[in-house]
Order: structure tokens, then C-alpha cells, then sequence
């Protein structure tokens, strides 16, 4: 039989998760805190759900996509009593091994928790090609998740969740070091072209991608979000400071990692006008 899912969160990444989950076949059945973006999925052929208890109530997976710890606990409260027994729980958000741990503590017996958080871009997403972290008992999953991507076990439950922030805060990290040797470099004389070409290159190539990256759409605040979950797991000052680099202009916040770094880089002061922000599409 094909699972009934329920998918909470249609944000940058989760829109285009349920919908490639529909395409597939999946019945799906969908709740956003902003109604709107249920609509569009139903329009595809979804049933959207006026809160997250009526969406979860006849399903077998419950997937949550969500900005957040506050938002997973807050939507887990509201949903847990209408969850069928024997039910699965996908928290896919970003969210660290901590809040996975509390969201288990909320849910009821019989229902089962994997933590799976995703690598990979919006693009990704609606590709079916997302890399998905599962700790927790994946077996009766697996079949679905690979309709989203590549599954990669970690372990007990929790895992994953802390596997994602150490990935994470490696990349943003590198992405705000990039940004700082290129401002050495404009500094120095170096000219732009070959500074970039040359990083490219380098151990730091994979951060250098994704600081010039002008088709991603992971926003700013989110990133800050990320490394401010690993800071609070363990002493980073070295994190600690991108986090301050990475906040320091509100106008950031909704805008996509690539241009902090220009920004970071010194391609706008705080007095410029800001640059664009994502599509409403693409915010959580």
C-alpha cells in the first residue's frame, strides 16, 4: 500500500519536496502556517488542512519541515494527539539533536521518530535529488525517502540531526572565510577574477561555489539560525564570530547566503540599499 503523508511546512525546501512526494504518487495531504502556500499544492492535487492535527489524523507519515525549534515544538503540540498508532514521524528541519530529543518526549507511544535532514538546494529538492541523514530506524521508510533522494544512515535516533549542524556550520563557515580572504584580496590589489579563479581551485573550493552561487536560496538568517545551534551544543568562537558576521545587517536575514557574502566582502556598507530579497516563494 502507498503511505498516506502528511507534510508540515511548506517553505523554501519543503514546496518542493511535497510536490515532488505527490508527483510521485504519494496521497498527501499538507498544512502551512501561512494557508496560502497549502493552496498551491492543492491545487496539484493535495488536500490541505486547516491545522497541523487535521492534516496528521489519518496518515502514516507525518513529514515536518519547519523553520525551527519553537516551530516543530509548537506544530508537534498541536499535532501528537491526532496521531495513529504506528504512525512514522520524519522531522526533516534543522533543528539539532537536542529539539530531536524533546519532539520524542512529545510524541505518543507507537508512533515512530527518525531524524532526516536534508543536503542539497532547492533544485535538489524538486529533483528528487536531496542527500537525506536518517538516524533512527529507517527500514519502514526508506522506499519513500528515496523518492526525495539518497539516504545515508547514522545511527540511533539523533544523529543525523547532529551530523547536518557539523556539515552545515562547515560550509557556512568556509562561506564567510571566502568572503573575507576575497576582501584581503581586493585590499592587497589582487585582482577579482584571479582571486576567485584561485579559490575555486583551493582546499576551500567547495565554499568558494557556494559563496558565487546565484541560483541557491538557503537565506541568511537561516544559515545564522544553523550556527547558532552549534554554538550553543559546544564552545566555537572561531563560529561564534560568523554568526556575529552573518547578522550584523538585518536586511540580510531573508536573503540568500551568497549575498551576505558579498556584503561580507565589501560589496555593500551598511548605508547601501539593500540587495533583493527571495521569492515569498522561497522563505520558510
Amino acid at each position: 500500500m502507498t503511505p498516506k503523508i502528511a507534510f508540515l511546512g511548506l517553505g523554501g525546501m519543503g514546496t518542493p519536496m511535497a510536490t515532488r512526494l505527490l508527483a510521485a504518487g504519494h496521497p498527501l495531504t499538507v498544512w502551512n502556517r501561512t494557508p496560502a502556500k497549502a493552496q498551491v499544492l492543492a491545487a496539484l492535487g493535495a488536500v490541505a488542512a486547516a491545522t497541523p492535527g487535521d492534516a496528521v489524523r489519518e496518515a502514516d507519515v507525518v513529514i515536518s519541515m519547519l523553520a525551527d525549534p519553537a516551530a516543530v515544538t509548537a506544530v508537534a503540540d498541536s499535532a501528537a494527539p491526532q496521531l495513529r498508532p504506528g504512525a512514522h514521524w520524519l522531522e526533516m528541519s534543522t533543528i539539532g539533536p537536542d529539539a530531536v530529543r524533546d519532539l520524542a518526549d512529545r510524541l505518543p507511544d507507537g508512533v515512530t521518530l527518525l531524524d532526516a535532514p536534508v543536503m542539497g538546494s532547492v533544485g535538489k529538492a524538486a529533483a528528487g535529488e536531496l542527500g537525506i541523514l536518517v538516524g533512527g530506524d529507517v527500514d519502514g521508510v526508506e522506499k519513500l525517502l528515496g523518492d526525495l533522494g539518497t539516504v545515508t544512515r547514522c545511527g540511533a535516533l539523533g544523529s543525523a540531526a547532529a551530523l547536518k549542524l557539523v556539515l552545515n556550520t562547515a560550509v557556512i563557515g568556509g562561506v564567510v572565510v571566502v568572503a573575507e580572504a576575497l576582501a584581503l584580496a581586493d585590499s592587497l590589489g589582487i585582482p577579482a577574477a584571479t582571486a576567485e579563479h584561485a579559490l575555486l581551485g583551493s582546499a576551500l573550493g567547495g565554499a568558494a561555489r557556494r559563496a558565487f552561487a546565484t541560483d541557491a536560496a538557503f537565506a541568511t538568517g537561516l544559515a545564522a539560525k544553523n550556527v547558532g545551534l552549534a554554538t550553543s551544543a559546544a564552545r566555537l568562537p572561531v563560529l561564534a564570530a560568523v554568526r556575529d558576521r552573518l547578522t550584523a545587517h538585518p536586511d540580510l536575514a531573508p536573503q540568500d547566503l551568497a549575498l551576505a557574502a558579498e556584503r561580507i566582502r565589501g560589496g555593500g556598507g551598511a548605508g547601501s540599499s539593500p540587495t533583493p530579497p527571495l521569492p515569498e516563494t522561497l522563505r520558510g
